[in-house]
């Protein structure tokens, strides 16, 4: 059987209805067969089975399209796209220190459990192109230890 646009069935099965309902007036049983399809009832197993599943892969696909977005980073919210985080650096076990970019302004700001607070704010912003990790640190601090020692 090949397959048809739902409209042109529902066409068909219009054109077809007195047809039914005169052979359904003189036989009841000849109903079904003078259209040419069965009756299914809608509270079927069979049917309930295939809604579901329909509905669980439509929530499925629903997730599984928001956790891509939310690990690209496309679905940012607040401040209408304007804040930024520019890098990260952790600093224990549950302390990190954060860099964001706030229009023009960076802010360094420490995030520990249930506290935010700013530390710094930058009189220069950095460049994109200026490293933000934590790669310089053992450097920076070899420097400034041997700073001390030096008379």
């Amino acid at each position: 059987m090949m397959f048809r646009p739902t409209w042109l069935r529902l066409l068909s099965v219009t054109a077809l209805a007195p047809a039914t309902t005169l052979a359904a007036a003189t036989d009841p049983a000849a109903a079904p067969a003078a259209t040419g399809t069965s009756i299914q009832e809608p509270l079927a197993v069979n049917n309930l089975l295939q809604l579901t599943l329909g509905m669980l892969a439509v929530l499925a696909l629903i997730m599984a399209i928001a956790w891509l977005l939310k690990r690209s980073g496309r679905f940012q919210m607040g401040a209408g796209g304007g804040l930024r985080i520019l890098g990260g650096l952790s600093m224990g076990a549950r302390e990190r220190v954060v860099l964001l970019q706030v229009g023009e302004t960076q802010l360094l700001v420490g995030v520990a459990p249930g506290r935010v607070q700013t530390l710094h704010v930058l009189d220069r912003p950095l460049e994109e192109n200026e490293a933000v990790t934590g790669a310089g640190f053992p450097a920076q601090l070899a420097s400034l230890l041997n700073k001390g020692k030096q008379p």
